[in-house]
């Protein structure tokens, strides 16, 4: 059976994440496979969260620490949705700074309303985006942007060199995922239908040239009987004359 793109993702999450920390300079506080203290007992339902002890942190299990995970991470920044290596991109930002950051981050960069809430806008934006320049420029650009707010940080002359190379390693992961996605090539094959879509009638009235123009040079094309050569130069120059002349007019409304 295949692996979800969840599943896939969180293995590359918690392969930065590691096991129980405790650092003096880490505002988490005690964190054990990237679950802080302060989430554990949000997702316990223990307030205040310090009544959560320690060990608790300590002895925390995988198959709950994805559960969180999927609540907290995967499902609030909607990653689920997005095409694979961009849904990486975004998972690992969230649990690093959090969803709304993360969130906030990719719509800046789309040029939407940055609200923190992934809609039909922003889902629309990232398809956009992926079609027109490509899904690893809108994952370089986002990683770019979480780097550089990561460098703004007071912790990252203690932190940075492994933040540095957690988002570089991700980086490489999604853009990976994203060159062998079917979706991508998905997305590439809707570009060149959108382009050709755009270019129709000229294809059709080129045809329809080329044609005629073979008929005069005493070419036969059995499929074409009954038009004549003039005709088909005649019908193929006034349809594109005609197109020319609606975008002109359009073009000037």
């Amino acid at each position: 059976m295949a692996r979800s793109r969840f599943d896939i993702c969180l293995d590359e999450v918690l392969r930065h994440e590691g096991g129980y920390a405790d650092h003096p300079s880490d505002p988490g506080g005690a964190t054990n496979l990237g679950i802080t203290h302060k989430t554990l007992a949000r997702w316990r339902k223990v307030s205040p969260w310090w009544k959560l002890p320690k060990t608790a942190i300590k002895e925390l299990q995988r198959a709950e620490a994805a559960r969180i995970y999927r609540a907290s991470y995967w499902d609030r920044s909607h990653a689920g949705q997005l095409p694979a290596g961009l849904d990486l991109a975004l998972f690992d930002f969230a649990v690093n700074s959090g969803p709304d950051r993360a969130i906030r981050t990719l719509q800046a960069e789309l040029a939407v309303a940055a609200d923190g809430q992934v809609g039909p806008l922003t889902l629309d934006a990232v398809e956009t985006h992926a079609r027109r320049s490509g899904l690893g420029s809108l994952i370089e650009a986002l990683c770019n942007r979480r780097l550089a707010f990561l460098n703004r940080l007071s912790t990252f002359p203690v932190f940075g060199r492994g933040w540095t190379a957690r988002v570089a390693a991700v980086r490489t992961a999604a853009l990976a995922t994203a060159k062998t996605s079917p979706t991508s090539s998905s997305t590439n094959w809707r570009s060149i239908m959108d382009i050709l879509n755009g270019y129709k009638t000229y294809i059709v009235a080129l045809f329809m040239l080329l044609a005629g123009l073979a008929q005069l040079l005493g070419v036969d094309l059995p499929a074409l009987d009954g038009n004549s050569a003039g005709h088909l130069v005649m019908e193929a120059l006034a349809v594109l004359f005609l197109r020319k002349g609606l975008k002109g007019d359009i073009g000037r409304a």
